[in-house]
């Protein structure tokens, strides 16, 4: 049984161990879940985002402080452009149809990626969203759009180096909780659990530092039929690892 913050072990009904604090997930397999049933991929995209807000719900209720969504990467411009097109509708609907229910719900919405190379009115939408949900207090939504996590630590390069030079930093001061400060989730905690659907077994260059001691979790089931259950099950499975951060086991 599920309780908010924490998980009752439904085997003895006495343990109680937290939940993460940050779950990021790859949402994969939405064309092939559209494939399989005949239908267009823009179908499995648009099921995707009706999931997205169950997960967030399940997120809300289990006590889980972040969530993060990778949503399109950068390597997505590569599809055909009548998918990214489609794609791109898709965040146009979910940004202007769910945004008052998230801001109701007290969901904090935030964004990481690239900003460049987005049409306007998205770009736009994003600063909206970041802004009206920007004193929420419950649970942070963090969408990857326009996501590469190496461009990302390449910025983050580029920006120590032009700090260095200034003299506003010397090398001797870089570590790296120094160099954190300069990615994109400098205020958010590293994932916990990193969680891929479809079966697929790499990050696909999603949050490659942030995720350097993350438990990671491959599920055999496309993110349109990721479920409530599925979640719970992967906190189980996360909860039954011992992290040890490179120490001994106890």
């Amino acid at each position: 049984m599920l309780v908010r913050g924490k998980m009752r072990l439904a085997e003895t009904g006495v343990n109680v161990v937290p939940v993460p604090e940050h779950i990021a997930i790859i949402m994969d397999g939405n064309g092939r879940w559209a494939k399989s049933r005949g239908l267009p991929r823009f179908a499995g995209h648009k099921r995707g985002a009706e999931v997205v807000r169950d997960m967030v719900k399940g997120c809300q209720e289990l006590g889980i402080n972040y969530l993060t969504l990778y949503a399109f990467s950068s390597e997505n411009w590569k599809r055909p452009a009548s998918e990214v097109a489609d794609l791109m509708g898709l965040f146009r609907l979910y940004l202007t149809r769910e945004l008052n229910e998230l801001h109701r719900n007290n969901v904090r919405v935030r964004f990481i990626g690239a900003r460049e190379g987005l049409p306007g009115d998205i770009a736009t939408l994003i600063e909206q969203t970041e802004e009206k949900t920007r004193r929420n207090s419950g649970l942070n939504l963090v969408m990857a759009i326009n996501y590469g996590s190496q461009n990302e630590i390449i910025q983050a390069v580029k920006a120590v180096a032009k700090d260095v030079e200034k003299g506003r930093l010397t090398a001797s001061e870089i570590t790296e909780h120094c160099f954190a400060a300069y990615l994109e989730t400098a205020d958010i905690p590293d994932p916990d659990l990193v969680v891929r659907t479809s079966g697929e077994q790499r990050l696909s260059n999603f949050l490659l530092w942030q995720a350097a001691y993350a438990e990671l979790a491959f599920v055999d089931v496309h993110w349109p039929d990721f479920t409530r259950e599925c979640l719970e099950g992967v906190i189980r499975d996360y909860q039954s690892r011992e992290r040890r951060y490179g120490s001994s086991s106890k």
